[in-house]
Protein backbone atom coordinates (compact mmCIF):
# COMPACT_ATOMS: atom_id res chain seq x y z
CA UNK A 1 0.00 0.00 0.00
CA UNK A 2 1.34 3.42 -0.94
CA UNK A 3 2.62 5.64 1.84
CA UNK A 4 1.70 9.32 2.24
CA UNK A 5 2.87 11.89 -0.31
CA UNK A 6 6.58 12.57 -0.13
CA UNK A 7 7.67 9.19 1.19
CA UNK A 8 9.51 6.29 -0.34
CA UNK A 9 7.50 3.11 -0.29
CA UNK A 10 9.08 -0.24 0.46
CA UNK A 11 9.86 -2.71 3.17
CA UNK A 12 11.09 -0.83 6.25
CA UNK A 13 13.08 -3.79 7.53
CA UNK A 14 16.85 -3.42 7.55
CA UNK A 15 18.37 -4.17 4.19
CA UNK A 16 21.09 -6.79 3.93
CA UNK A 17 24.39 -5.16 4.80
CA UNK A 18 22.65 -2.03 6.07
CA UNK A 19 24.74 -1.86 9.24
CA UNK A 20 27.93 -1.86 7.21
CA UNK A 21 30.41 0.83 6.35
CA UNK A 22 28.40 3.48 4.58
CA UNK A 23 25.69 3.85 7.20
CA UNK A 24 28.14 5.13 9.78
CA UNK A 25 26.83 8.64 10.62
CA UNK A 26 30.29 9.87 11.56
CA UNK A 27 31.45 8.44 8.25
CA UNK A 28 34.98 9.83 7.94
CA UNK A 29 37.55 8.02 5.90
CA UNK A 30 40.57 6.95 8.01
CA UNK A 31 42.84 7.28 4.98
CA UNK A 32 42.48 10.93 4.10
CA UNK A 33 39.86 12.37 6.39
CA UNK A 34 37.09 12.50 3.82
CA UNK A 35 33.86 10.70 3.13
CA UNK A 36 32.17 7.66 4.57
CA UNK A 37 34.12 4.57 5.52
CA UNK A 38 33.83 1.36 7.44
CA UNK A 39 34.33 1.92 11.17
CA UNK A 40 35.74 -1.58 11.47
CA UNK A 41 38.49 -1.01 8.93
CA UNK A 42 41.34 1.46 9.18
CA UNK A 43 43.77 -0.06 6.70
CA UNK A 44 43.03 0.77 3.07
CA UNK A 45 46.28 -0.78 1.86
CA UNK A 46 44.71 -4.26 1.59
CA UNK A 47 42.54 -5.18 -1.40
CA UNK A 48 38.83 -4.62 -1.08
CA UNK A 49 38.61 -2.81 2.24
CA UNK A 50 38.39 0.80 1.11
CA UNK A 51 34.91 2.35 1.27
CA UNK A 52 34.91 5.64 -0.64
CA UNK A 53 32.63 8.55 0.24
CA UNK A 54 28.90 8.83 -0.29
CA UNK A 55 26.24 11.12 1.17
CA UNK A 56 24.77 10.35 4.56
CA UNK A 57 21.76 8.07 4.08
CA UNK A 58 18.57 8.87 6.00
CA UNK A 59 17.48 6.01 8.24
CA UNK A 60 13.85 6.65 7.32
CA UNK A 61 12.13 8.28 4.32
CA UNK A 62 12.30 12.09 4.61
CA UNK A 63 9.11 14.20 4.57
CA UNK A 64 8.14 15.99 1.38
CA UNK A 65 9.56 19.40 2.29
CA UNK A 66 12.90 17.89 3.19
CA UNK A 67 12.89 15.54 0.19
CA UNK A 68 12.60 18.43 -2.28
CA UNK A 69 15.27 20.42 -0.44
CA UNK A 70 17.66 17.47 -0.48
CA UNK A 71 17.01 16.84 -4.18
CA UNK A 72 17.71 20.47 -5.07
CA UNK A 73 21.12 20.24 -3.42
CA UNK A 74 22.06 16.65 -4.28
CA UNK A 75 19.84 13.94 -5.78
CA UNK A 76 21.89 11.25 -4.04
CA UNK A 77 20.86 12.43 -0.57
CA UNK A 78 17.18 11.49 -0.86
CA UNK A 79 17.58 7.70 -0.69
CA UNK A 80 17.21 6.08 2.75
CA UNK A 81 19.19 3.00 3.74
CA UNK A 82 16.23 0.70 3.01
CA UNK A 83 16.03 1.83 -0.62
CA UNK A 84 19.24 0.16 -1.75
CA UNK A 85 18.16 -3.45 -1.24
CA UNK A 86 14.55 -3.12 -2.35
CA UNK A 87 13.91 -4.39 -5.90
CA UNK A 88 10.96 -2.05 -6.40
CA UNK A 89 10.27 1.37 -4.90
CA UNK A 90 7.32 3.70 -5.15
CA UNK A 91 7.74 7.41 -4.50
CA UNK A 92 5.03 10.06 -4.29
CA UNK A 93 6.24 13.63 -4.68
CA UNK A 94 3.44 16.21 -4.73
CA UNK A 95 1.18 15.00 -7.59
CA UNK A 96 3.77 12.89 -9.39
CA UNK A 97 4.00 9.11 -9.01
CA UNK A 98 7.54 7.75 -9.34
CA UNK A 99 8.43 4.08 -9.67
CA UNK A 100 12.01 2.86 -9.27
CA UNK A 101 13.21 -0.42 -10.83
CA UNK A 102 16.06 -1.73 -8.67
CA UNK A 103 16.53 -5.30 -9.91
CA UNK A 104 17.83 -6.64 -13.23
CA UNK A 105 14.48 -8.25 -14.13
CA UNK A 106 12.54 -5.01 -13.64
CA UNK A 107 15.19 -2.95 -15.45
CA UNK A 108 14.91 -5.28 -18.43
CA UNK A 109 11.11 -5.20 -18.36
CA UNK A 110 10.81 -1.41 -18.25
CA UNK A 111 13.72 -0.24 -20.41
CA UNK A 112 13.88 -3.08 -22.95
CA UNK A 113 10.68 -5.11 -23.28
CA UNK A 114 8.40 -2.10 -22.66
CA UNK A 115 10.67 0.53 -24.16
CA UNK A 116 7.90 1.97 -26.33
CA UNK A 117 5.90 2.90 -23.24
CA UNK A 118 8.89 4.41 -21.43
CA UNK A 119 11.08 5.91 -24.15
CA UNK A 120 10.45 9.54 -23.23
CA UNK A 121 12.93 11.25 -20.89
CA UNK A 122 11.54 12.87 -17.74
CA UNK A 123 10.22 16.44 -17.85
CA UNK A 124 13.03 17.50 -15.51
CA UNK A 125 15.71 16.17 -17.86
CA UNK A 126 14.03 17.45 -21.02
CA UNK A 127 13.44 20.96 -19.71
CA UNK A 128 16.85 21.14 -18.01
CA UNK A 129 18.67 20.34 -21.24
CA UNK A 130 16.37 21.65 -23.98
CA UNK A 131 17.88 25.17 -23.98
CA UNK A 132 21.26 23.58 -24.58
CA UNK A 133 20.49 20.59 -26.80
CA UNK A 134 17.29 21.58 -28.60
CA UNK A 135 15.83 18.44 -30.18
CA UNK A 136 19.13 16.57 -29.89
CA UNK A 137 19.28 12.79 -29.60
CA UNK A 138 19.73 12.76 -25.81
CA UNK A 139 16.33 14.29 -25.01
CA UNK A 140 14.24 13.77 -28.15
CA UNK A 141 11.75 10.92 -28.50
CA UNK A 142 9.35 9.39 -30.98
CA UNK A 143 10.03 9.84 -34.68
CA UNK A 144 12.64 12.58 -34.13
CA UNK A 145 14.68 10.27 -31.89
CA UNK A 146 14.34 7.32 -34.26
CA UNK A 147 15.53 9.29 -37.30
CA UNK A 148 18.41 10.97 -35.45
CA UNK A 149 19.57 7.69 -33.93
CA UNK A 150 19.79 6.17 -37.41
CA UNK A 151 21.93 9.09 -38.55
CA UNK A 152 24.13 9.73 -35.50
CA UNK A 153 24.60 6.14 -34.31
CA UNK A 154 26.85 5.00 -37.18
CA UNK A 155 29.03 8.14 -36.92
CA UNK A 156 30.12 7.31 -33.34
CA UNK A 157 29.62 3.54 -33.51
CA UNK A 158 32.17 1.23 -31.91
CA UNK A 159 33.53 0.45 -35.36
CA UNK A 160 34.64 4.09 -35.68
CA UNK A 161 36.67 4.18 -32.47
CA UNK A 162 39.81 2.89 -34.20
CA UNK A 163 39.66 5.88 -36.58
CA UNK A 164 39.54 8.32 -33.66
CA UNK A 165 42.19 6.52 -31.60
CA UNK A 166 45.22 8.47 -32.92
CA UNK A 167 43.59 11.80 -31.99
CA UNK A 168 42.81 10.47 -28.50
CA UNK A 169 46.35 9.22 -27.93
CA UNK A 170 47.96 12.38 -29.27
CA UNK A 171 45.84 14.62 -27.02
CA UNK A 172 46.48 12.55 -23.89
CA UNK A 173 50.22 12.47 -24.61
CA UNK A 174 50.20 16.27 -24.76
CA UNK A 175 48.58 16.40 -21.32
CA UNK A 176 51.21 14.03 -19.95
CA UNK A 177 53.97 16.23 -21.41
CA UNK A 178 52.41 19.25 -19.72
CA UNK A 179 52.47 17.37 -16.39
CA UNK A 180 56.13 16.49 -16.91
CA UNK A 181 56.93 20.13 -17.62
CA UNK A 182 55.16 21.21 -14.42
CA UNK A 183 57.70 19.30 -12.31
CA UNK A 184 57.42 16.88 -9.35
CA UNK A 185 54.77 17.72 -6.79
CA UNK A 186 52.91 20.13 -9.07
CA UNK A 187 49.45 21.00 -7.72
CA UNK A 188 46.49 20.33 -10.01
CA UNK A 189 42.74 20.47 -9.83
CA UNK A 190 42.22 16.96 -11.18
CA UNK A 191 38.57 17.58 -11.99
CA UNK A 192 39.52 20.56 -14.13
CA UNK A 193 42.46 18.70 -15.65
CA UNK A 194 40.28 15.81 -16.75
CA UNK A 195 37.57 18.21 -17.96
CA UNK A 196 40.01 20.03 -20.20
CA UNK A 197 41.59 16.78 -21.40
CA UNK A 198 38.30 15.14 -22.37
CA UNK A 199 37.03 18.41 -23.87
CA UNK A 200 40.14 18.62 -26.01
CA UNK A 201 39.68 15.01 -27.11
CA UNK A 202 36.00 15.38 -27.93
CA UNK A 203 36.52 18.76 -29.62
CA UNK A 204 39.29 17.42 -31.84
CA UNK A 205 37.21 14.32 -32.54
CA UNK A 206 34.07 16.28 -33.41
CA UNK A 207 35.63 19.25 -35.13
CA UNK A 208 39.10 18.11 -36.21
CA UNK A 209 42.51 18.68 -34.65
CA UNK A 210 42.94 22.41 -35.22
CA UNK A 211 39.41 23.64 -34.60
CA UNK A 212 39.06 21.43 -31.54
CA UNK A 213 42.20 22.85 -30.00
CA UNK A 214 41.04 26.40 -30.62
CA UNK A 215 37.64 26.14 -28.95
CA UNK A 216 37.83 23.46 -26.24
CA UNK A 217 38.37 25.74 -23.21
CA UNK A 218 35.51 28.07 -24.18
CA UNK A 219 33.03 25.20 -24.44
CA UNK A 220 34.18 23.62 -21.15
CA UNK A 221 33.66 26.83 -19.20
CA UNK A 222 30.25 27.36 -20.75
CA UNK A 223 29.06 23.82 -19.97
CA UNK A 224 30.27 24.17 -16.37
CA UNK A 225 28.40 27.46 -15.95
CA UNK A 226 25.26 25.93 -17.40
CA UNK A 227 25.29 22.95 -15.05
CA UNK A 228 25.97 25.18 -12.05
CA UNK A 229 22.86 27.29 -12.63
CA UNK A 230 20.26 24.93 -14.06
CA UNK A 231 17.44 23.95 -11.70
CA UNK A 232 17.50 20.35 -10.49
CA UNK A 233 13.78 20.08 -9.72
CA UNK A 234 10.98 20.62 -12.22
CA UNK A 235 8.20 21.74 -9.88
CA UNK A 236 5.79 22.35 -12.76
CA UNK A 237 5.74 18.66 -13.66
CA UNK A 238 5.69 17.54 -10.00
CA UNK A 239 2.58 19.66 -9.49
CA UNK A 240 0.92 17.95 -12.44
CA UNK A 241 0.77 21.12 -14.54
CA UNK A 242 0.90 21.01 -18.37
CA UNK A 243 4.22 20.21 -19.97
CA UNK A 244 3.95 23.19 -22.35
CA UNK A 245 4.11 25.75 -19.55
CA UNK A 246 7.37 27.77 -19.90
CA UNK A 247 10.21 27.19 -17.42
CA UNK A 248 12.11 30.08 -15.94
CA UNK A 249 15.60 30.58 -17.41
CA UNK A 250 17.92 32.90 -15.53
CA UNK A 251 20.40 35.23 -17.16
CA UNK A 252 23.35 32.96 -16.34
CA UNK A 253 21.73 30.06 -18.17
CA UNK A 254 20.90 32.17 -21.22
CA UNK A 255 24.45 33.53 -21.27
CA UNK A 256 26.00 30.04 -21.14
CA UNK A 257 23.74 28.78 -23.93
CA UNK A 258 24.54 31.80 -26.08
CA UNK A 259 28.27 31.20 -25.64
CA UNK A 260 27.99 27.54 -26.61
CA UNK A 261 25.75 28.23 -29.60
CA UNK A 262 28.12 30.93 -30.82
CA UNK A 263 31.15 28.66 -30.55
CA UNK A 264 29.39 25.74 -32.27
CA UNK A 265 28.16 27.97 -35.11
CA UNK A 266 31.67 29.37 -35.62
CA UNK A 267 33.17 25.89 -35.65
CA UNK A 268 30.64 24.54 -38.14
CA UNK A 269 31.21 27.53 -40.44
CA UNK A 270 34.99 27.13 -40.17
CA UNK A 271 34.78 23.41 -40.82
CA UNK A 272 32.62 23.89 -43.90
CA UNK A 273 35.31 26.18 -45.30
CA UNK A 274 38.03 23.53 -44.88
CA UNK A 275 36.10 20.25 -45.06
CA UNK A 276 38.11 19.03 -48.05
CA UNK A 277 41.20 18.21 -45.96
CA UNK A 278 40.03 14.60 -45.56
CA UNK A 279 40.38 14.44 -41.76
CA UNK A 280 38.04 12.07 -39.93
CA UNK A 281 35.68 14.00 -37.66
CA UNK A 282 32.16 13.75 -36.28
CA UNK A 283 31.10 17.10 -37.70
CA UNK A 284 32.15 15.89 -41.14
CA UNK A 285 29.96 12.84 -40.66
CA UNK A 286 27.01 15.01 -39.60
CA UNK A 287 27.44 17.32 -42.59
CA UNK A 288 27.59 14.38 -44.98
CA UNK A 289 24.79 12.38 -43.33
CA UNK A 290 21.42 11.84 -44.99
CA UNK A 291 18.22 10.56 -43.45
CA UNK A 292 16.16 7.70 -44.89
CA UNK A 293 14.55 10.15 -47.34
CA UNK A 294 17.93 11.36 -48.56
CA UNK A 295 17.69 14.72 -46.82
CA UNK A 296 20.66 16.28 -44.97
CA UNK A 297 20.45 17.49 -41.39
CA UNK A 298 19.57 21.15 -40.90
CA UNK A 299 22.19 23.54 -39.54
CA UNK A 300 20.29 23.64 -36.24
CA UNK A 301 20.12 19.84 -36.03
CA UNK A 302 23.87 19.56 -36.67
CA UNK A 303 24.54 22.07 -33.90
CA UNK A 304 22.19 20.24 -31.51
CA UNK A 305 23.78 16.84 -32.18
CA UNK A 306 27.28 18.30 -31.83
CA UNK A 307 26.23 19.69 -28.44
CA UNK A 308 24.84 16.29 -27.40
CA UNK A 309 28.02 14.48 -28.38
CA UNK A 310 30.17 17.06 -26.63
CA UNK A 311 28.14 16.92 -23.43
CA UNK A 312 28.03 13.13 -23.35
CA UNK A 313 31.64 12.65 -24.42
CA UNK A 314 33.22 15.36 -22.31
CA UNK A 315 31.36 15.73 -19.02
CA UNK A 316 30.73 12.07 -18.23
CA UNK A 317 34.22 10.87 -19.12
CA UNK A 318 35.87 13.74 -17.24
CA UNK A 319 33.95 12.87 -14.09
CA UNK A 320 34.80 9.18 -14.43
CA UNK A 321 38.52 9.88 -14.78
CA UNK A 322 38.54 12.36 -11.89
CA UNK A 323 36.86 9.79 -9.65
CA UNK A 324 39.32 7.10 -10.82
CA UNK A 325 42.33 9.25 -9.84
CA UNK A 326 40.75 9.92 -6.46
CA UNK A 327 40.00 6.23 -5.81
CA UNK A 328 43.50 5.17 -6.81
CA UNK A 329 44.98 7.78 -4.47
CA UNK A 330 43.18 6.09 -1.57
CA UNK A 331 43.77 2.44 -2.57
CA UNK A 332 47.52 1.63 -2.67
CA UNK A 333 46.99 -2.00 -3.70
CA UNK A 334 44.96 -0.93 -6.75
CA UNK A 335 47.52 1.72 -7.67
CA UNK A 336 50.29 -0.90 -7.51
CA UNK A 337 48.31 -3.46 -9.53
CA UNK A 338 47.63 -0.84 -12.20
CA UNK A 339 51.32 0.10 -12.35
CA UNK A 340 52.37 -3.55 -12.72
CA UNK A 341 49.98 -4.07 -15.62
CA UNK A 342 51.07 -0.92 -17.43
CA UNK A 343 54.75 -1.77 -16.98
CA UNK A 344 54.25 -5.35 -18.15
CA UNK A 345 52.05 -4.67 -21.17
CA UNK A 346 53.37 -1.32 -22.36
CA UNK A 347 56.93 -1.27 -20.97
CA UNK A 348 57.09 2.51 -21.26
CA UNK A 349 55.81 2.85 -24.83
CA UNK A 350 52.66 4.58 -26.01
CA UNK A 351 49.62 2.28 -26.26
CA UNK A 352 48.34 1.16 -29.61
CA UNK A 353 44.68 0.42 -30.33
CA UNK A 354 45.17 -3.33 -29.80
CA UNK A 355 46.62 -2.67 -26.34
CA UNK A 356 43.28 -1.51 -24.95
CA UNK A 357 42.07 -5.12 -24.91
CA UNK A 358 45.31 -6.17 -23.17
CA UNK A 359 44.78 -3.91 -20.14
CA UNK A 360 42.13 -5.76 -18.10
CA UNK A 361 43.02 -4.19 -14.75
CA UNK A 362 43.01 -0.68 -16.20
CA UNK A 363 39.56 -1.40 -17.60
CA UNK A 364 38.46 -2.88 -14.26
CA UNK A 365 39.44 0.32 -12.45
CA UNK A 366 37.29 2.32 -14.88
CA UNK A 367 34.37 -0.12 -14.65
CA UNK A 368 34.41 -0.15 -10.85
CA UNK A 369 34.58 3.64 -10.87
CA UNK A 370 31.50 3.69 -13.11
CA UNK A 371 29.75 1.31 -10.73
CA UNK A 372 30.39 3.42 -7.64
CA UNK A 373 30.01 6.82 -9.30
CA UNK A 374 27.86 6.44 -12.44
CA UNK A 375 28.13 9.75 -14.35
CA UNK A 376 24.36 9.90 -14.84
CA UNK A 377 23.11 8.36 -11.59
CA UNK A 378 19.37 8.65 -12.33
CA UNK A 379 17.70 7.50 -15.57
CA UNK A 380 14.11 8.72 -15.56
CA UNK A 381 11.43 8.04 -18.18
CA UNK A 382 7.86 9.24 -18.48
CA UNK A 383 5.06 6.71 -19.04
CA UNK A 384 3.45 7.50 -22.40
CA UNK A 385 0.46 5.24 -21.62
CA UNK A 386 -1.00 3.25 -18.76
CA UNK A 387 1.35 0.31 -18.25
CA UNK A 388 2.49 -2.23 -15.66
CA UNK A 389 5.98 -3.08 -14.44
CA UNK A 390 6.49 -6.04 -12.15
CA UNK A 391 2.73 -6.41 -12.05
CA UNK A 392 2.33 -2.89 -10.61
CA UNK A 393 0.24 -0.32 -12.46
CA UNK A 394 2.25 2.65 -13.72
CA UNK A 395 -0.24 5.29 -14.92
CA UNK A 396 0.30 7.51 -17.94
CA UNK A 397 2.39 10.54 -16.94
CA UNK A 398 4.10 8.80 -14.03
CA UNK A 399 7.87 8.41 -13.94
CA UNK A 400 9.63 5.08 -14.16
CA UNK A 401 13.25 5.26 -13.07
CA UNK A 402 16.32 3.12 -13.14
CA UNK A 403 18.72 4.61 -10.62
CA UNK A 404 22.27 3.34 -11.19
CA UNK A 405 23.25 4.90 -7.85
CA UNK A 406 20.91 2.41 -6.13
CA UNK A 407 21.24 -0.51 -8.53
CA UNK A 408 25.04 -0.50 -8.47
CA UNK A 409 25.05 -0.48 -4.65
CA UNK A 410 22.26 -2.99 -4.12
CA UNK A 411 23.76 -5.43 -1.58
CA UNK A 412 21.67 -8.26 -3.00
CA UNK A 413 23.49 -7.85 -6.32
CA UNK A 414 26.95 -6.69 -5.25
CA UNK A 415 28.91 -8.15 -2.32
CA UNK A 416 30.48 -5.33 -0.26
CA UNK A 417 28.48 -2.98 -2.46
CA UNK A 418 30.02 0.24 -1.13
CA UNK A 419 33.62 -0.98 -1.33
CA UNK A 420 36.08 -0.08 -4.09
CA UNK A 421 37.07 -3.44 -5.64
CA UNK A 422 38.26 -3.33 -9.26
CA UNK A 423 39.00 -7.05 -8.90
CA UNK A 424 35.27 -7.81 -9.15
CA UNK A 425 35.48 -6.94 -12.87
CA UNK A 426 38.34 -9.33 -13.64
CA UNK A 427 38.01 -12.78 -15.15
CA UNK A 428 35.05 -14.53 -16.68
CA UNK A 429 32.47 -13.21 -14.20
CA UNK A 430 32.99 -9.55 -15.27
CA UNK A 431 31.23 -8.21 -12.19
CA UNK A 432 29.06 -11.29 -11.73
CA UNK A 433 25.97 -9.42 -12.88
CA UNK A 434 23.38 -9.55 -15.58
CA UNK A 435 23.92 -6.67 -17.97
CA UNK A 436 20.70 -5.26 -16.55
CA UNK A 437 22.30 -4.91 -13.12
CA UNK A 438 25.12 -2.67 -14.33
CA UNK A 439 23.95 0.25 -16.46
CA UNK A 440 26.41 3.17 -16.33
CA UNK A 441 25.65 3.93 -19.99
CA UNK A 442 21.89 3.21 -19.68
CA UNK A 443 20.40 0.12 -21.32
CA UNK A 444 17.99 -0.87 -24.06
CA UNK A 445 17.36 1.05 -27.30
CA UNK A 446 18.41 4.30 -25.61
CA UNK A 447 21.79 2.97 -24.48
CA UNK A 448 24.52 5.56 -24.99
CA UNK A 449 25.58 5.54 -28.64
CA UNK A 450 29.09 6.59 -27.60
CA UNK A 451 29.64 3.78 -25.08
CA UNK A 452 32.64 2.26 -26.86
CA UNK A 453 34.16 5.69 -27.50
CA UNK A 454 33.85 6.78 -23.85
CA UNK A 455 35.14 3.52 -22.42
CA UNK A 456 38.14 3.47 -24.78
CA UNK A 457 38.88 7.13 -24.04
CA UNK A 458 38.81 6.47 -20.28
CA UNK A 459 41.05 3.39 -20.43
CA UNK A 460 43.53 5.07 -22.75
CA UNK A 461 43.68 8.26 -20.68
CA UNK A 462 44.35 6.38 -17.47
CA UNK A 463 46.93 4.12 -19.15
CA UNK A 464 48.99 6.93 -20.68
CA UNK A 465 48.90 9.27 -17.70
CA UNK A 466 49.35 6.62 -14.98
CA UNK A 467 52.43 5.28 -16.78
CA UNK A 468 54.25 8.39 -15.65
CA UNK A 469 52.35 9.69 -12.62
CA UNK A 470 50.57 8.94 -9.40
CA UNK A 471 48.30 11.59 -7.92
CA UNK A 472 48.03 12.35 -4.20
CA UNK A 473 45.01 14.00 -2.67
CA UNK A 474 45.84 17.26 -0.92
CA UNK A 475 45.75 16.63 2.88
CA UNK A 476 42.55 17.68 4.56
CA UNK A 477 40.49 17.62 1.37
CA UNK A 478 36.90 16.49 1.94
CA UNK A 479 35.69 14.74 -1.20
CA UNK A 480 31.95 14.18 -1.43
CA UNK A 481 29.87 13.18 -4.47
CA UNK A 482 27.62 15.95 -5.71
CA UNK A 483 24.90 15.24 -8.25
CA UNK A 484 23.35 17.92 -10.38
CA UNK A 485 22.92 16.92 -14.00
CA UNK A 486 25.92 14.60 -13.61
CA UNK A 487 27.83 13.10 -10.68
CA UNK A 488 30.99 15.03 -9.78
CA UNK A 489 33.47 14.83 -6.86
CA UNK A 490 32.42 18.30 -5.72
CA UNK A 491 33.48 21.52 -7.45
CA UNK A 492 37.23 20.86 -7.33
CA UNK A 493 39.60 17.94 -6.71
CA UNK A 494 42.97 19.28 -5.49
CA UNK A 495 45.80 16.79 -5.96
CA UNK A 496 49.58 16.74 -6.45
CA UNK A 497 51.37 14.96 -9.26
CA UNK A 498 54.07 12.50 -8.25
CA UNK A 499 56.26 11.06 -11.02
CA UNK A 500 56.35 7.30 -10.79
CA UNK A 501 59.60 5.61 -9.89
CA UNK A 502 61.52 3.84 -12.64
CA UNK A 503 60.18 0.42 -13.61
CA UNK A 504 61.85 -2.55 -12.02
Amino acid sequence: MQRPTGTIDGDSAAAPGEDRAGDNPAGRCPVAGHGAASPATADASAPGVYVPPFPLRPTSPPPIWKLIGLARRNFLSVWPTTAFANPWLRVAVLRKQIFVCNSPDLVQEAFVRKHDSFERKSAQMRHALEPLLGDGLFISDGETWRRRRQIVGPIIHASKVRDFFPVMAETIAERRAAWEAAGPGAPVDMLQEMAHLTAEIICRTIFGRQLGGDYAAEVVESFTDYQRHIDQIDLISLLGLPDWLPRRRGRAIRRAVARIDKVLDEIITSYEARRSDGETSVIGGLLEARDEDGKPLSREAIRNEAAVIFMAGHETTANTLAWAWFLLSQAPWARQALARELDTVLDGRMPEFADVARLPYTRAVIEETLRLYPPVPILAREALADETVGGVRTPKGSLVMVVPWLLHRNPNLWPRADNFEPERFLGATRGGQSKFGYVPFAIGPRICAGLAFGLTESILSLAILAQGFDAELEPGTDVQPACRLTLRPGETLPMRLRPRASRT
